[in-house]
């Protein structure tokens, strides 16, 4: 592979047992979202003064190992004028970019979700490597809604997508990190989670394969394995033994490292099943690790609530997450621990 030496250096930048990833790639309206509960506009100048807050919390590289980035956040700057991707790597964080374009329904298959964003791929790759960015993110979603959806069809369209954008990552020199995300909307129970995450697992895995991907040079962003939000809510060891097994059936060895999406846990609750996959791991081949968004801002956010003088609160808020995080990467996190300062 032409770029081999250099995937394999972002790789070796990223996957450790004691770091995760930290996701702060939310589109302009998710970021809105986000912003509405502290009653704070998302501008380019909002969005541009929380991120740059994120990249320069003091002493974040202990915890974090990369970040995943949105496309404007590549040409935005710091308040004391660095390039935010750069920022990041000043602290050993590898920047890296959401190259997706967001998800649409799938044309025939009712209920079935695609995500689009191939066109002109290539080409974009080459501007955000020039920007900095080392490692891409492409987001298929795949919701439970009856017996017969996600259907067969929709399983593999959003698989050879996900095949695809990896392919194209890898041509580039830039590592794709593959997230198939099985929603836990809804009113399932944790074993119908755990059979569509099973088949989507198994499918994304065959057409990796088919398109020549390098497992090795890749990482994998996938769901914990959960009830629907509907339903009820599971114990950590629950969580953390359905997962498992699901991941020992589908991932093979050869990928170095496994980064959970939160996908709608609470901050304490993403920990929490993280700590309990962590110590019941066993010889599982892969780094357990973390890809959080909001599970890893909230706090923080919360603390910011736009205001320069909270800086420093909310710099303290992001660090507590993550340490408590890498704590639980390693399986070695107590709920007691919330309550420290």
């Amino acid at each position: 592979m032409k770029h081999q030496s250099t995937l394999q250096q972002t790789v070796a930048d990223i996957v450790d047992a004691r770091r995760g990833i930290l996701a702060a790639d939310e589109s302009h309206p998710t970021m809105a979202k986000r912003f509405q509960p502290i009653g704070v506009a998302s501008s380019e100048e909002t969005r541009r003064a929380w991120r740059s807050l994120l990249v320069t919390t003091k002493g974040l590289g202990q915890y974090i190992s990369g970040i995943i980035l949105f496309e404007e956040t590549l040409e935005q700057k710091t308040g004391d004028g660095k390039p935010i991707a750069e920022a990041a790597w000043a602290q050993n964080i590898v920047p890296g970019i959401k190259v997706d374009k967001g998800k649409i329904p799938l044309a025939l298959s009712p209920g079935d979700l695609i995500t689009q964003g191939l066109d002109g791929l290539a080409e974009r790759l080459q501007t955000y490597q020039a920007q900095g960015a080392r490692f891409a993110k492409w987001r298929e979603v795949y919701a439970i809604e009856t017996a017969h959806v996600p259907s067969r069809r929709g399983i593999d369209a959003n698989a050879e997508m996900l095949a695809r954008y990896a392919a194209a990552c890898q041509a580039q020199g830039i590592v794709p990190i593959v997230e198939p995300e099985v929603l836990m909307d809804g009113c399932h129970d944790i074993d119908r989670h755990a059979d569509v995450t099973e088949r989507v697992l198994h499918a994304v895995f065959h057409a990796l394969h088919q398109h020549g991907v390098s497992l090795e040079l890749m990482l994998l962003k996938p769901n914990m394995v959960l009830p629907g939000k509907d339903c009820r809510r599971a114990k950590p060891e629950e969580v953390a033994e359905a997962t498992l097994r699901v991941l020992r059936r589908t991932v093979p060895a050869a990928v170095p490292s496994i980064n959970f999406l939160s996908g709608g846990q609470g901050p304490e609750e993403a920990t929490a099943n993280l700590n309990a996959i962590n110590q019941q791991r066993g010889n599982a081949p892969w780094q357990l690790s973390i890809s959080y968004g909001r599970a890893l801002q909230q706090s923080a956010l919360h603390a910011w609530n736009g205001k320069v003088e909270n800086v420093a609160a909310a710099q303290q808020a992001l660090l507590k997450r993550a340490r408590l995080n890498s704590l639980a990467r390693q399986g070695k996190y107590a709920a007691a621990m919330e309550r420290e300062e």
